[in-house]
Parts: C-alpha cells; sequence; structure tokens
C-alpha cells in the first residue's frame, strides 16, 4: 500500500476506472464554517491519492472527477462529504454509494455502523480513529495523518462488495440504489438549513 500526496489538485493523468472510493477531512463539522482541507481517494488498488487543498483551492481536475457520471464514487457516510463538496468546491457528486446506509440496510441486527465497525465485522480489520480530530488545515500532514486518511478510502470498495451480497440477499439492492440517488438531494437540504430535520415526516 502507497500514499501519494498531491498538492492543491489531482494530477490530470489520473484515472480510476469504473469506481473510486473518496473521503473528506475538514477543519469541524460545521460544513458552512469549516473549510475543506483534505480529499482522499483510491481506486481500490491498495494506493491512496491524497489532495491537500490550501485556501482559495479550486482543483479543476478532482471537481471533473466527482461530477462524471461515468464514475461511481464510494463514500462512508456519503451525506457529508457530498455536502462539503457542494459548498467548498461548487460541485455535485454524482452517481454516489454510501457504505453507512448500505449497513443500515443490510446489517440490521446491529446499530453499530461506523466504518470501524464495518472494517472489524466484515473485513476483520482493526481502523485507527486516533487523527480524526488533528489540524487537517497545517501546512504540512504529519505521517500519522496521511495513513489515517488512506486507511479511510482503502477498504470501502471491498466492504461495497461485502455489503452488496447482504443487500441483494435481503432483497434491498433497489431500495438502497433509491437512497444513493437521493443523497445529493439530502446534502442540498443539509446546507438550506433542513439540516436535523426529516423532511418527509408528517409533522
Amino acid at each position: 500500500m502507497a500514499n501519494h500526496l498531491h498538492k492543491g489538485d489531482l494530477p490530470a493523468s489520473l484515472s480510476f476506472g469504473a469506481s473510486v472510493a473518496v473521503d473528506s477531512e475538514t477543519m469541524g463539522l460545521n460544513t458552512h464554517r469549516d473549510r475543506l482541507c483534505v480529499v482522499q481517494l483510491s481506486g481500490g488498488d491498495g494506493h491512496a491519492h491524497i489532495v491537500q487543498l490550501a485556501q482559495g483551492y479550486d482543483a479543476p481536475n478532482l471537481k471533473r472527477l466527482l461530477a462524471d457520471p461515468k464514475v461511481l464514487k464510494i463514500f462512508h457516510f456519503a451525506r457529508f462529504d457530498i455536502a462539503a463538496f457542494q459548498h467548498w468546491l461548487g460541485v455535485e457528486t454524482t452517481p454516489v454509494y454510501c457504505t453507512k446506509v448500505a449497513s443500515r440496510l443490510a446489517r440490521t441486527f446491529t446499530d453499530r455502523h461506523g466504518l470501524k465497525d464495518l472494517a472489524r465485522d466484515l473485513l476483520g480489520l482493526d481502523l485507527s480513529k486516533q487523527q480524526q480530530s488533528s489540524d487537517w488545515g497545517a501546512d504540512t500532514l504529519s505521517k500519522e495523518q496521511l495513513d489515517y486518511a488512506a486507511a479511510d478510502v482503502l477498504y470501502l470498495h471491498a466492504l461495497k462488495e461485502k455489503l452488496d451480497v447482504m443487500l441483494a440477499r435481503e432483497g434491498r439492492a433497489h431500495l438502497a440504489q433509491a437512497c444513493f440517488q437521493f443523497l445529493p438531494a439530502r446534502a442540498a437540504l443539509d446546507l438550506a438549513g433542513w439540516p436535523e430535520i426529516d423532511i418527509l415526516a408528517h409533522a
């Protein structure tokens, strides 16, 4: 496994094929306030590409990939990352797959659907979350930060494979796909002021 650090944008020549695992790191959890600092990607080949974004970034190659209708973007908790990309990069990410949503639909025997839980239960891996709250806006990222960022995308393809089998077994693959298609709209609702409200609720 190798981590490739890119300053400012992805190389224009970089290709990920039909699907790419994606995650992001921000200065906090308030999307309007806390800027997007890092975007990490993996083609499922054991390599992680980490884009470190400076303030005032544009990143046209990254934006092109996120919006490419021919490339499936695989996330864990896509709702947050999609909103960050909408707000800070001005791009709608599509099409998408979310391992957290898939787990909630397929693994109804548990209420533990975090990435660490999925990696342990489905892949037998113990992922460290130690760097989750570190300073992602720093000029220089530490090796520990880079390793943490990479781990968040390196295993998403394998998790998707496992979850797809479970979704098909339980007859919920079509329901999962409908949820994935709604995620950009759910992210837009978050940004527009309805983050904690179920817009479809009766009351």
